[in-house]
């Protein structure tokens, strides 16, 4: 389906020429049909030149209405596939860190190896509460404190858990969060700053809901400015109104400077350290 898009895309200078002639042969036809309705006294002559006029600017009209299709398929439904196909090749080129494999200690054939036993509390100190240590979410990547608080990402229907907000930012980065809602139409990813003119600009489209805490997105910061901006998720329904948003806040930087040890010359007495960019976590 998309391959007609294209075609029509290609070839829509010559069906606007096309256009063109076919809305200048009827208004050419309404315009003797109009000279003829005048020019007779004849009833069934006259009714036959308003039928001819009528088929005229009937036959016109629809050559506009054609000339708005493809207008509309050049300047929005081709743009929208070209984004959808570069997310797709972004999404496809992600590096994978591959299988995560650890060792795994031998079993214990001690026969004498004793575990110490847990002593629980006597029943009259029951009622003491004993603290236990609870999970908490890792925070991603470097995280700048005291930055603005977020903004919406009160509802499941759209949420960011990457990037987070005081995110630092210096390579690409996947987009994980959730967008959806009861009439869902799209979704957009939307970046302001000193790049856009503190101007929110469009960097990714997501035009099927993600209603579990998924990678939907990438966001490639290469090309912006350093400095603070506001990363948000916009939800749109049906009638494309804003029903979820969440806006985090994340800085762009440079991508920092790691020591990184160069091996030592023969007879050096003392290490030498090679500044090198690389990428860090």
């Amino acid at each position: 389906m998309s391959g007609i898009f294209y075609l029509i895309d290609r070839v829509a200078i010559g069906l606007y020429i096309i256009i063109a002639a076919m809305v200048v042969l009827q208004m050419r036809r309404f315009l003797l049909a109009q000279s003829e309705y005048r020019s007779t006294y004849f009833e069934l002559e006259r009714d036959l030149a308003r039928v001819q006029q009528g088929t005229a600017l009937t036959s016109a009209i629809i050559a506009f209405q054609f000339a708005f299709i493809v207008l509309g398929i050049q300047q929005v439904i081709v743009p929208f596939l070209q984004t959808e196909e570069d997310l797709q090749v972004q999404l496809a080129s992600m590096p994978s860190d591959g299988d995560f494999l650890t060792a795994t200690p031998a079993p214990i054939d001690d026969e004498n190896f004793d575990i110490a036993p847990i002593e629980l509390p006597d029943d009259e100190d029951s009622g003491v509460i004993l603290l236990t240590p609870t999970l908490t979410p890792t925070p991603v990547g470097t995280i700048i404190p005291n930055a603005p608080a977020i903004e919406g990402c009160d509802s499941d229907e759209a949420l960011l858990q990457v990037p987070a907000n005081g995110m630092r930012v210096f390579q690409p980065i996947v987009v994980i969060g959730q967008a959806f809602t009861d009439d869902f139409s799209s979704a957009k990813i939307e970046i302001s700053g000193p790049q856009t003119n503190n101007q929110y600009s469009v960097v990714g489209v997501i035009d099927s809901q993600v209603r579990s805490l998924q990678a939907f997105s990438q966001f490639n910061p290469t090309g912006y400015i350093p400095g603070e901006y506001e990363f948000r998720l916009v939800v749109f329904d049906v009638a494309n109104e804003i029903a979820a948003a969440c806006k985090v806040t994340i800085y762009i930087s440079e991508l920092p400077i790691t020591a990184t040890p160069t091996p030592l010359p023969e007879g050096g007495n003392a290490p030498v350290i090679q500044m090198t960019a690389t990428p860090s976590n």
